[in-house]
């Protein structure tokens, strides 16, 4: 047995005497002792302790183990490290919500039966809900490892190639180099009128809600002598304003002048934008209101006053409260940064419609629809339709966001979480877009549970699944002028069966990749039918169009070469 390397010193255990024979008499290892020499060998490269054992196979058996504790170790701390951060994330807010309940100290006189009944029946306020925390976004502090920022360089560089390609192909048509970017142009037509549009709208929405509630006010204060029929009268003028004011009017603007594309999502995007603001606004002061008036016993709260008003307009958030926390200074350097990135990615794509859709599309739509072209058109969108998910969530979701929080130092900056490592669908939904999705869980599927007294939690959840499924198709209809319900049927369809199969208990990373690979399908399908519609509609226009004929997919019956050749 061998007890110490370091001095070279080898012990054996002497074994049971026994009487030596005349011709083992003379060998030293005959008997119980060790022999020094004759143990350790050339350069003490073999030992014997119960028979031979190789010293270089322990050393390497003990590098080996060595190796493996260093690697679990290291995959140890990663992911003691990343539940460590999740459970402190759920602390903050946990501990955010959290507040003293009225528990009676020990020497007070006892409680009357009106008082217990009041400890019983404690609930939270019914408007609290999220609490805002300062912390940052997750791809900032991502971005500052080395192995993530690489995956950013990956993405210039394949901006660079498809500049390069783009480039390329028009020094071999036309000779030279053009740089036209006639499609950013088109798509972003008819400026002044959007920008009009949108100071109509954003006036409208910071003088009408904010005075409407205040004359509401007034009415709740004692100047009425009939608060009730007050509040059904402003709460009615309020619904009427967010339907006409906010919701009819810029679309009317919006289909009247046939807007591209750009345009529209500008107005369009902002106009729901808006009237979930002006909801909030509503939603989160109304009950502050109520609530003292009821009790008429605790001092008048204090109501949002006009600056607040005008910073949650601004701020990247949809839940309106009087006070966020925020960071001590503006880094307009980062600020910068942030609006190059969105300006880059609208370039990023741009090059993408150029060099992988339109060519594709316009090719496509000189045959009939069949089931052939229909398959190799899905799987040819997937690319550009990632593509255009990533640009999307990294310009919007970081880069314009981060932007307008720095320039309000506007402190909680969870824009969204790592939807990428979601294992379910369920999970997807709550983490792609944190924004929509708090507005969503508060005031809609919160609020439904509330006047449902808690009893219809799936229905609630498919009424939030039916309003953002409607929502995102208006959007585009309005902003491609057609109605084609793919991405309405993907919401209501797959979504909501994604939603139950691919549950919060699935767990793993086979259910990482079935996620992706929904994600990327879904994508295709959505550029395919989409594009492919664009162009019938541009190919084959309807010259008495009915009712019928408007809702009918075109590109289902559209041949291009049945009808007269024009430009996009």
């Amino acid at each position: 047995m061998m007890e110490s390397e370091d001095d070279g010193v080898l012990r054996c255990r002497a074994p049971p005497r026994r009487t030596p024979s005349p011709d083992l008499a003379s060998d030293g290892s005959s008997n119980g002792e060790c022999n020094p020499g004759q143990h350790r060998g050339n350069g003490g490269e073999h030992i014997t302790s119960n028979g031979k054992i190789e010293v270089e196979q322990v050393i390497s058996k003990k590098l080996q183990l060595k190796r493996k504790a260093e690697f679990l170790k290291t995959d140890l701390m990663h992911q003691l490290g990343s539940q460590v951060n999740d459970f402190m994330d759920s602390l903050i807010e946990e501990s955010a919500i959290l507040e003293p309940a009225p528990v009676p100290a020990v020497f007070s006189p006892p409680l009357s039966d009106k008082e217990r009944g009041k400890l019983r029946n404690f609930r939270p306020p019914h408007g609290e809900g999220k609490h805002f925390v300062s912390r940052r976004s997750l791809l900032d502090e991502l971005l500052e490892v080395n192995h993530i920022r690489t995956i950013y360089h990956m993405f210039i560089a394949l901006l660079i190639l498809l500049i390069l390609s783009t480039l390329v192909v028009d020094f071999i048509d036309e000779g030279r180099p053009v740089l036209h970017f006639d499609l950013l142009v088109y798509a972003f037509g008819q400026f002044p009128l959007v920008l009009c549009t949108w100071i109509c709208m954003f006036l409208s929405v910071l003088l009408v809600p904010y005075s409407l509630f205040h004359l509401w006010v007034q009415t709740q204060c004692g100047s009425s002598s009939h608060p009730g029929l007050c509040s059904l009268l402003f709460g009615s003028v309020f619904l009427l304003y967010q339907a006409v004011g906010v919701g009819f009017l810029p679309t009317y603007v919006v289909v009247t002048n046939s807007l591209p594309p750009a345009s529209c999502f500008i107005i369009i995007l902002e106009q729901v934008r808006l009237m979930m603001k002006a909801h909030s606004f509503v939603r989160e002061n109304v009950p502050r209101v109520l609530t003292w008036a009821e009790e008429k016993t605790n001092p008048r709260p204090e109501f949002p006053q006009v600056s607040q008003y005008i910073y949650f307009l601004f701020a990247p958030t949809l839940i309106y409260r009087d006070k966020y926390p925020r960071n001590p200074v503006i880094r307009w350097s980062y600020v910068a940064t942030k609006f190059l990135q969105v300006l880059g990615c609208m370039f990023y794509v741009y090059y993408v419609f150029v060099r992988l859709c339109i060519p594709q599309f316009r090719s496509i739509s000189l045959q009939l629809f069949d089931r052939r072209a229909m398959v190799l058109c899905v799987f040819n969108s997937i690319l550009p339709g990632v593509l255009i998910l990533f640009l999307g969530f990294f310009s919007f979701l970081h880069c314009w966001l981060n932007a307008f929080g720095e320039m309000l130092q506007f402190a909680d900056r969870m824009f969204y979480k790592d939807w990428w490592n979601s294992t379910s669908f369920a999970n997807y939904y709550r983490t792609w877009n944190v924004v929509v999705h708090n507005w969503l869980y508060y005031y809609v599927y919160r609020d439904f549970l509330w006047l449902s007294r808690k009893r219809f939690r799936p229905v609630a959840m498919l009424f939030v699944f039916t309003l953002s499924a409607v929502v995102h198709e208006y959007i585009l209809a309005i902003c491609f002028g057609f109605f084609y319900p793919v991405l309405f049927c993907l919401f209501m369809c797959f979504g909501m069966m994604f939603n139950f199969i691919l549950h919060d208990q699935r767990k793993g990373p086979i259910w990482n990749i079935i996620m992706w690979t929904s994600l990327f399908l879904g994508q295709g399908v959505i550029i395919c039918l989409y594009s492919q519609e664009w162009y019938a509609r541009h190919y084959c226009p309807l010259k008495e169009p009915s009712l019928l004929e408007l809702l009918k997919p075109r590109s289902w019956s559209c041949q291009r070469g049945q009808t007269e050749d024009s430009e996009l």
